[in-house]
């Protein structure tokens, strides 16, 4: 069992910025690649932003590339999720994800390929 806790979700202003964080316990965090995911209200959950289990691999759904930076750290069992020039349509509950290193990176955006969930963040971007 992998337990995943995020935390750095707030209220802020359209244009700022967060930093959401994915603490990581229970197996080794470097094992796993892992994911983001966001659900705003009455919308299915959708693919954020995807890093392989080193690090050396990130990719970026098209609404978020170039403001969103997945990054982690192994040895802190913890990812991130650095967002800027935040948007309203940025406005969701924040989910990480992982799944099992060496399992197929072209199905990173796949929800389903995830083996382990976070309860959820609040991002609420105002305009």
């Amino acid at each position: 069992q992998v337990q995943l806790v995020e935390s750095g979700g707030g209220l802020v202003q359209a244009g700022g910025s967060l930093r959401l964080s994915c603490a990581a316990s229970g197996r080794p965090f470097r094992n796993y690649a892992m994911g983001w995911f966001r659900q705003a209200p009455g919308k299915e959950r959708e693919f954020v932003s995807g890093i392989s289990s080193s690090g050396a691999l990130t990719y970026y759904a098209d609404s978020v590339k170039g403001r969103f930076t997945i990054s982690r750290d192994n040895a802190k069992n913890t990812g991130y999720l650095q967002m800027n020039s935040l948007k309203f349509e940025d406005t969701a509950v924040y989910y990480c994800a992982v799944r099992l290193a060496g399992s197929s990176w072209s199905l990173v955006t796949v929800e389903g390929q995830y083996d382990y969930w976070g309860q959820g963040t609040q991002v609420t971007v105002s305009s």
